[in-house]
Parts: C-alpha cells; sequence; structure tokens
C-alpha cells in the first residue's frame, strides 16, 4: 500500500514541478541544471510506473456490485381480495358472521340476529422457484381474519395454508409439505357463507402434513392421480390435560385415486375415491386409564362440466369421528358413552357463468348422525340432523369489484330438544386483487 501512495506522490511532485516551472518563465534555454535532472528523473519514475507489474500499479475502485432486492430473489405473487358481509337470519345460529348450523329452539325461539363483518379478507402470496434441470419448487402462505378469540373490530389472523412443494415434472412427482387442504373429500361449492356447507355435507378442512402426488397418463385426454399424505391428528382435551391427537403417538393416514377423462361436455370429468384413517388416545385419568377413539371417511366426489358456462359437481362421505373434517354437525366423540359418533351426509352443487358480468350457483347439502351415538346432555345439545339449500347471483362491476347476494335456508334437528331452521339472507362486496 505504501508503494502505491509513494507514486502517485511522484506524480504529483512531478506536474507540480513541470506548472512551476511554467509559470516562473524557466524557458529551454534558462533552466537551472539541477532543476532539469529532477525533471528529467521524475519522468523517467512516471515511465516506470506506467510499465510496472500489476501488484505494484496503483488500484482503482471498482464499481460496487449490484445489491441484491430486500424482498426476495424469488417469484412472489401477492393476491388476495377484501370481502364484506352483511347478513340476517331469521333465528340465531353458531357462530353468527357464517352459519355452520342453527342453535335449538329450545333457547332461542325465532330469535333473529344482524352480522356485519369483513373477516374473510383474505391475503396470500404464491412463491416459484428456483428451479433445477429435473426439480422445480415453489410455495404458499395464506391467511384470513377469522382467527379465534377477538373482538369483532379487532380480528385475529389465521393461518390457512403455509406449504412448500418439490416437483419433479420428468416423473409427473410432487412433494407437498406444510398445511394445505384435506387429500379427503377436495370440492366446495360457491357459496357467500364463509362455510361451504360444513357441517351440512361438506366434509374435509386443512391441517398439517406431508404429501405425495403422482400423475400418470392414460392417453390424449385420460389420466389418473394417486395421492397420498400423512397429516396432523386433531384431537381434543382429555381429563389429564392432553391432546387426544398427538397422545396417539401416530399421524392420521390420509389418500385419494382420482380419474380425468373425456365425457358430453367440453372439458373432462373427474371422478375421485378418498378416505382416512386416524386414532386419538383419550387419557381418563393420570394413572394411565385410557381409551382409543378412531377417526375415519370414506369419500366419493366427482365434477361434471356439462358445457362451457354450466358445471355440476358433488360429494358424499360416510364415517366416524369427523368433527374436525366438519363431519358429525361438529361433533366427534361422546365422552360419557365413551364412543365414536357415526355421521352420513351429501351435498351438489351447480354453477352457471351466463356471460363475463353474471355468475349464478345453487346447492344443498345434509349431515346425518346417528342418533344412538349423541349424548342429550352435551353442550350445544345433540344435533342429529344439519341441512341447507342456498342459491346465489354474483354480478362482475369491473375485473376486481364484485357484488353478490345469497338466500338460504338451514334446518337442525336436536336429540330430546326443539328443532331449530333459519333463512339467512347475505350481501357480500368483493374487491379481488
Amino acid at each position: 500500500m505504501g508503494l502505491r501512495v509513494s507514486w502517485y506522490t511522484l506524480a504529483g511532485v512531478a506536474a507540480v514541478g513541470i506548472l512551476c516551472l511554467s509559470r516562473t518563465g524557466l524557458g529551454a534555454g534558462t533552466q537551472d541544471p539541477s532543476v532539469q535532472e529532477r525533471i528529467e528523473q521524475l519522468e523517467k519514475q512516471v515511465a516506470e510506473l506506467r510499465t510496472a507489474p500489476p501488484e505494484v500499479q496503483p488500484t482503482v475502485p471498482k464499481e460496487a456490485p449490484a445489491k441484491k432486492s430486500v424482498w426476495s430473489n424469488l417469484d412472489i405473487q401477492f393476491y388476495g381480495y377484501v370481502k364484506a358481509d352483511a347478513a340476517r337470519d331469521s333465528s340465531r345460529t353458531y357462530p353468527g358472521n357464517f352459519v355452520l348450523y342453527v342453535d335449538s329452539e329450545a333457547t332461542n325461539h325465532d330469535d333473529a340476529e344482524f352480522n356485519l363483518t369483513a373477516n374473510q379478507t383474505r391475503l396470500g402470496f404464491d412463491i416459484s422457484g428456483p428451479e433445477s434441470e429435473t426439480m422445480k419448487t415453489s410455495g404458499k402462505i395464506e391467511f384470513d381474519f377469522y382467527g379465534n378469540y377477538a373482538s369483532e373490530n379487532k380480528a385475529k389472523i389465521q393461518m390457512r395454508h403455509a406449504y412448500m412443494t418439490f416437483a419433479w415434472p420428468q416423473l409427473d412427482l410432487a412433494l407437498l409439505a406444510g398445511q394445505a387442504s384435506d387429500v379427503v373429500s377436495p370440492l366446495v361449492p360457491t357459496t357467500l357463507n364463509y362455510t361451504v356447507l360444513w357441517d351440512a355435507g361438506n366434509i374435509g378442512y386443512r391441517r398439517p402434513q406431508l404429501r405425495l402426488t403422482k400423475n400418470l397418463s392414460l392417453g390424449d385426454k385420460t389420466s389418473m392421480k394417486f395421492e397420498g399424505a400423512v397429516a396432523r391428528t386433531i384431537g381434543r382435551a382429555d381429563p389429564t390435560k392432553s391432546e387426544s391427537g398427538e397422545d396417539a403417538g401416530f399421524p392420521t393416514v390420509q389418500g385419494r385415486v382420482s380419474m380425468t377423462f373425456p365425457f358430453v361436455g367440453p372439458k373432462p370429468v373427474v371422478l375421485g375415491f378418498s378416505g382416512h384413517k386416524g386414532r386419538e388416545e383419550y387419557d381418563l385419568d393420570p394413572n394411565g386409564t385410557n381409551m382409543d377413539f378412531d377417526t375415519w371417511s370414506v369419500c366419493l366426489d366427482a365434477t361434471v362440466p356439462v358445457s362451457k358456462c354450466f358445471t355440476v359437481l358433488g360429494e358424499l362421505f360416510t364415517g366416524e369421528n369427523l368433527d374436525t373434517y366438519f363431519g358429525g354437525i361438529g361433533q366427534g366423540v361422546n365422552t360419557t358413552a365413551r364412543k365414536e359418533i357415526r355421521s352420513k351426509g351429501a351435498w351438489v352443487a351447480a354453477s352457471l357463468k351466463s356471460s363475463s358480468k353474471w355468475t349464478f350457483n345453487v346447492g344443498a347439502g345434509v349431515d346425518d348422525v346417528d342418533a344412538d351415538d349423541v349424548d342429550p346432555g352435551a353442550s350445544g345439545g345433540a344435533r342429529t340432523l344439519n341441512s341447507s339449500v342456498f342459491g346465489n347471483v354474483i354480478y362482475s362491476w369491473t375485473k376486481h369489484a364484485q357484488v353478490g347476494f345469497e338466500v338460504s335456508r338451514w334446518n337442525t334437528h336436536y336429540k330430546g330438544q326443539g328443532d331449530a331452521d333459519d333463512t339467512r339472507a347475505q350481501l357480500s362486496f368483493i374487491y379481488a386483487f
């Protein structure tokens, strides 16, 4: 470093010396010999400096490298919508902002209610990359504001999806890790009500899982898909304050096989068969006395595009201990009788998109619980049947702004208590981005 500075100094001295000589009027014929010798020495040193090897050349500051984005070096797409829902119910429903079932008329006789909320507002990120020659990676993070235990005007964040996917396109194989929708019963109807006929014939939710998906081509428009997952068992608190799902010591297994093939419409039909099997360990006391409660389901699903703008879809199921899958009308285990609660149900819906502006949806569903399995003394009553019929229309003002109106009829039966029904009218404003 010292050598480099000396060369700069010598060059500077030479320049200053020459300038001084010129200013003092020393011409070629009047120069002092000693000064002339010094100038010649300086010129010689400058010439040597120009031909010096790189290690002794004066360093020139290089341009600073471009900084990476503080956001991410991956492709991240932000999406979501703002949704405001205003609804009036002719009877009290559970939980209120949306409907799962109607409270018993024995305690709430024709008790009308009005709700206004923006909690369904949803935000998400789709993440892509990086890629290699054989593998593609991606991810998703998505949440809304229906988190529990918050005042209506202080909504909490609720995680919906948080997963990553590793895909091998040449093998038609993919691995998903994180929280995602269940493999079983994958379809949903288009409703303005936040719950898509849950507890009224439609089962399936979201939970942490590891999922493997394999696609198999059988022809030009025919294929099969195989999906298998190990998922977190969501249980219940037992008398020892343990969580019965994690206490079982192993996960729930889910699986689905589906076939896609051409039919009468312009798009292929998709038929699926799915199910799950898991177990909860319910400890009755700290001394080790416990019971095992099974959870299982068998499901069928179908999507039938009848025409370019008209589609029919639906599902049916049967199983036991399905409360965390939104089956059994929110009832999974009768802890008094120490038995699983059995239920079966189905739903069907049709969607008509008449133009770029108007969309119409109608549907119905029912969840039928075995009355012998429920406990009449349970909190909230013993629900034995829950049904819903709905219809809605959605109008698109612009590409991003929509307004929708939905009317639905709900009927809930109770064991040993008054049955209940409700008519719900809901107005929704949606701004998607």
